[in-house]
């Protein structure tokens, strides 16, 4: 598979600051030692998520805020965003496969279309999943931790 970790490191961050920006300044140094992650990594997320019109910041500003609403904002729109799967899909299949060998001329045949249909019912169950849910689980579990 090539999910890479800026997936969650995304979620991370935007449930961050949804809870903090308007308590403190959320810096990609915070948000690095909230998600214990390189900061050159969650600048790299964060880039990619204000490209996207999900998050915004200004020079001088309170530091990184929402630029969209929770429940604007799928699992698949962050998906998309910070995990650009190429062209061969979100399976990183082995290469060269031997065209002579009986299973490696045909694995190809047997495998791909599933994978692809694997690959497209994950992306539109991340459709249908917004932030917002996850938030509300997120302030459920914290509330959960207090007591």
């Amino acid at each position: 598979m090539q999910i890479s970790n800026k997936f969650t490191i995304a979620i991370h961050a935007l449930a961050f600051i949804q809870l903090f920006q308007d308590q403190q300044q959320v810096t990609s140094n915070v948000l690095a030692n909230s998600i214990q992650a390189n900061p050159v990594i969650i600048r790299s997320v964060l880039s990619g998520l204000k490209g996207a019109g999900i998050v915004d910041a200004k020079q001088g500003s309170r530091g990184f805020r929402l630029a969209k609403s929770l429940d604007e904002i799928s699992l698949y729109d962050i998906f998309v965003t910070v995990d650009n799967i190429d062209k061969t899909g979100l399976f990183n299949f082995h290469e060269n496969p031997h065209p002579d060998c009986i299973v490696g001329g045909n694995i190809h045949a047997a495998v791909d279309d599933k994978l692809l249909q694997v690959q497209t019912a994950m992306e539109m169950e991340l459709k249908t999943i917004y932030m917002s849910d996850v938030l509300s689980d997120l302030e459920k579990a914290i509330n959960l931790s207090d007591k």
